[in-house]
């Protein structure tokens, strides 16, 4: 493990322009669980990925009041950033952060410092609603007071319609926009850095066959391994939250 820092040390003091790319592992050691891990959410109650499917979620108002009910006891809302998140604000600081790019929907990344303007959230944030019919877009805290005051499927205040998440259900595209930077980034970055995510879920785990495609060093740092292990530059198992920081150690 010690010479798979320092290589990944090495590439990193020579790269100019690092996207990196973060999933639920990067989160985990703020309290808040992933899915797909050997605790995760779908693997510990595999029915619990009912409630993102977005046909369920519209045709099925039970869903709808599940969905909410998890939500408001979700620690997502109290959550502070941990180490892997400052990490990544000391790299932004060094000045070769060039993109970072996130499937989580937490915000802590924006909430440990890391400039907005550099995060691109390919499945959206759960800190918004945004009505299916009219397309209002509300701030979350206010449909969770509703919850909490008894309304167990809050509807959009100005229509009547479906509320959800600012999120990107399974069965919804990617924002079309986001996607376009998420590429863009990894066309044109030298070094791409996967952190805590599995990388089992496309687009999102395409861009780092997009990277390698275009010459960039690839570093993988996950607990699990990833199917793109093969193709990396080099791969760093354990804690996130132990091991990002010793790599990114100036």
């Amino acid at each position: 493990m010690a010479d798979d820092i320092e290589r990944a040390r090495e590439l990193i003091a020579g790269a100019q322009r690092i996207t990196v790319l973060t999933g639920a592992g990067v989160s985990t050691d703020s309290g808040i669980p992933d899915f797909r891990g050997p605790q995760g959410v779908w693997t510990l109650n595999p029915a619990a990925e009912l409630i993102w499917n977005y046909d369920n979620y519209v045709a099925d108002p039970e869903v709808r009041r599940t969905a909410w009910q998890e939500r408001v006891e979700h620690p997502m809302f109290s959550a502070v950033p941990g180490r892997a998140h400052q990490a990544l604000v000391d790299l932004e600081r060094s000045g070769k952060l060039f993109a970072l790019l996130t499937q989580n929907i937490d915000e802590l990344h924006q909430k440990a410092g890391s400039s907005p303007s550099l995060v691109a959230e390919l499945h959206g944030s759960n800190h918004g609603t945004v009505c299916l019919t009219c397309g209002a877009i509300a701030p979350m805290a206010d449909a969770l007071a509703r919850v909490r005051a008894g309304d167990d499927d809050p509807a959009c205040e100005r229509c009547g319609g479906i509320l959800k998440a600012t999120t990107i259900m399974f069965g919804e595209m990617l924002d079309a926009d986001v996607l376009m930077r998420a590429r863009e980034a990894a066309i044109a970055c030298d070094l791409f850095l996967a952190v805590g995510t599995s990388l089992g879920v496309h687009p999102a785990a395409g861009l780092v066959d997009i990277a390698a495609q275009v010459g960039a060093e690839v570093i993988i740092v996950n607990a699990e391994p990833t199917p793109y292990d093969p193709i990396a530059s080099v791969v760093l198992r354990g804690g996130i939250s132990e091991v990002l920081p010793e790599v990114l150690r100036r």
